[in-house]
């Protein structure tokens, strides 16, 4: 029986962990979430000889990153390991093909960017920026991606510049079938428009395909690079409509199909996932025809979408498939990832859904996920993980021989966390609203009602799972006692179009009143108790825990805002570089404005903010502070070479946590939460 020797194996942990379930939470140090993880960014080349990954750097005491590449011809050598540079960190890596490896750095930077990248246009700005590397299997030297070719066919030395400081070079399509060449796209970021090249990964040659003028690539043909669908916006009468042009095959003239044209007002999702060649038909991912979205063929001929999908979900929104990249399965359907309470990817074809199913059987405490496979499967990278267990990554060999590569988190005892789970609850207005709880290990009801922690996400327009949180806040927080409910307020992306679209405008109004009505239901179900809540959320997150702080009746004793925005005014204006995208979401960011409401403050903040922020800069927790703080105990921290986004550094989680943790149990509210 497949698997029969792995599952045995396997077995044994699983036990383990499950018999072990009711263990009283243990508070998992702060250093384990603050450290650099073991391994991180896995993946394979499309020939299966190589594995690269971001590791600790040997020697460095978890504190910074390396670059790892495993040959797979010859795996007990071990790794090439480079390290992180004084300057440049690496922080993602990627396997492509013809022994060539992308590897992603970042670094702290303080100068004039005049446009190029996010940050001021004007006067001095103090950020980060990240540069994508090639190198080799031997690391043997690390060259810019794609720019040295690239750059010189016919761009002037101010868009060089923006190249140099951006670093805007990205693949398009990886042509399966050349093992030479892939397709890249070089954004300009004074233009925000993009050149498209023909780059062979062995020669460094690189051929202008095509320059963006009026319309972008909407798919381009995995076969030769060749792009089949594009799309142009066009103002029409106080909004703007996506028109799509498809490339008729028998004249070569790309033709505007009017029913694929939407309007930016209208909002929906709609994106071409591939082409089946066989019958000319493009796979279009789209909620125009129900709250979920679904895989829909889309023919050019007679211009009509299918009367069913392809591929649908009823409770869960489709957010990708899989085409076959080998020369035996080119194009061919494989499988569709859904968007559920955990990203799962169901796959259609026997013999992968078949080494699936074995991965299931041996991990039954959590999800696996194939990262990568050859083309008769004797090669597989997959990862496991669940919101109670960090990834782990194993490399399964015939079907049946799994390597342990390595734990991200090995430190980390998962038999002392419980897994977070997806439930639902009614707002005041009969919505029906998605969440993600994490209790305590070991907590029953009839322990008695906990102290609690409201914890929305960020974006808005983004969403939880049940799985491993980068962050480590919930399990950091309910492994001290606290039950933490993320909120999948309106507005979140991946719950349907209705949940999604009534978010718009209600910045700090309807969307506050889901979390405030989560927090409601925690109590009924005699889960928190009703005078020990606070709220805290990071980047819109933030908003939402500092307008918290000014709403009458809040059913919070604090407040966290991490790198919250406080003028909501300044950030509609402004809300991205790319108009396009200003019009599309940056309409909806309004609502209730916590700066226009500061004589309001009701209950306590800790407001904490790094200074290398340019997505949400610093002012907006300084002005707030300033705002509040003769009205409120307040505390604001900057935090020194912080940006917004992960990953951060140690020293950037070990004094964020320090200070979440100190403010929940001494300053929220009387006596703490």
């Amino acid at each position: 029986m497949k698997f029969a020797r792995f599952a045995a194996a396997i077995a044994v942990l699983c036990l383990a962990s499950q018999a072990t379930a009711q263990v009283r939470p243990q508070p998992v140090p702060i250093d384990d979430f603050a450290r650099v993880p073991n391994i991180q960014s896995v993946s394979m080349s499309a020939e299966g000889d190589l594995i690269v990954a971001v590791i600790a750097a040997p020697g460095s005491n978890n504190e910074e990153t390396a670059l790892a590449t495993w040959n797979l011809n010859n795996l007990q050598a071990g790794p090439v390991v480079t390290p992180s540079g004084d300057r440049m960190h690496f922080i993602a890596a990627a396997a492509i093909k013809a022994g060539r490896i992308l590897a992603l750095g970042r670094q702290e930077w303080t100068g004039r960017l005049g446009g190029c990248g996010e940050g001021r246009s004007t006067g001095a700005e103090q950020t980060f920026v990240t540069k994508a590397y090639l190198t080799d299997a031997r690391h043997s030297r690390f060259d810019e991606a794609f720019a040295r070719n690239a750059r010189a066919l016919g761009v002037s030395e101010d868009t060089q510049r923006c190249f140099e400081i951006a670093g805007t070079a990205s693949i398009a399509a990886n042509l399966p079938l050349d093992p030479d060449s892939v397709i890249i796209r070089q954004l300009n970021q004074n233009s925000l428009r993009s050149d498209y090249y023909r780059y062979n990964l062995r020669t460094n040659d690189a051929s202008l395909l095509f320059r963006e003028a009026g319309a972008s690539a909407a798919l381009i043909n995995p076969r030769d690079g060749e792009v089949l669908v594009r799309e142009s916006v066009e103002s029409i009468g106080g909004d703007y409509e996506i028109q799509v042009q498809i490339r008729n095959a028998q004249t070569g003239q790309y033709e505007v199909h009017p029913a694929l044209t939407r309007t930016l007002a209208a909002r929906y999702t709609q994106s071409f996932a591939g082409i089946d060649e066989a019958t000319g038909q493009y796979y279009v991912i789209t909620d125009r025809f129900s709250d979920k979205a679904a895989v829909y063929f889309y023919d050019p001929r007679t211009r009509q979408f299918s009367s069913e999908p392809v591929v649908a979900n009823p409770n869960y929104d489709i957010i990708g498939i899989t085409l076959g990249s080998s020369p035996s399965n080119f194009n061919q359907l494989l499988g569709f990832t859904y968007a559920g309470p955990d990203y799962a990817t169901y796959w259609l074809d026997p013999d992968i859904r078949s080494v699936q199913e074995g991965l299931n059987a041996s991990f039954r405490d959590r999800t696996v996920t194939l990262i990568d496979f050859n083309a008769d499967l004797s090669t597989v990278l997959f990862e496991t993980s669940s919101g109670a267990h960090p990834p782990t990554y194993y490399l399964l060999r015939n079907r049946r021989d799994a390597t342990l590569l390595g734990q991200s988190r090995p430190w980390i005892n998962s038999a002392n966390l419980r897994r977070p789970e997806l439930v639902h609850y009614q707002a005041r207005d009969g919505m029906n609203i998605p969440g993600i709880l994490t209790l305590p290990n070991g907590w029953r009801r009839e322990d008695g009602p906990l102290p609690t922690v409201i914890l929305p996400h960020g974006g808005p327009w983004a969403r939880d799972t049940t799985g491993w949180d980068e962050s480590g806040w919930p399990q950091f927080l309910a492994s001290r006692g606290y039950a933490v409910l993320q909120p999948q307020y309106r507005g979140s992306e991946g719950w349907g179009r209705a949940l999604w679209l009534a978010g718009d405008a209600e910045w700090g109004q309807k969307m506050q009143d889901d979390k405030d009505d989560g927090a409601a239901w925690l109590v009924s179900q005699g889960i928190a108790a009703q005078d020990r809540i606070a709220i805290f959320g990071y980047s819109y997150g933030g908003f939402a825990a500092i307008a918290a702080t000014v709403r009458p009746n809040s059913p919070y004793q604090c407040a966290i805002a991490g790198a919250g925005v406080a003028a909501l005014t300044r950030v509609g204006n402004s809300w991205s570089q790319d108009r396009l995208q200003r019009i599309y979401q940056g309409r909806t960011v309004t609502g209730m404005d916590p700066m226009h409401n500061t004589e309001r403050a009701n209950i306590p903040i800790l407001l904490i903010h790094g200074d290398r922020d340019v997505r949400v800069p610093l002012f907006h927790s300084q002005d707030f502070y300033n705002g509040v703080r003769n009205r409120v105990a307040a505390r604001l921290v900057v935090i020194p070479d912080m940006p917004h986004s992960l990953p951060w550094y140690p020293r950037h989680y070990r004094t964020m946590l320090t200070e979440i943790e100190n403010y929940l149990r001494n300053d929220c509210g009387p006596g703490g939460l």
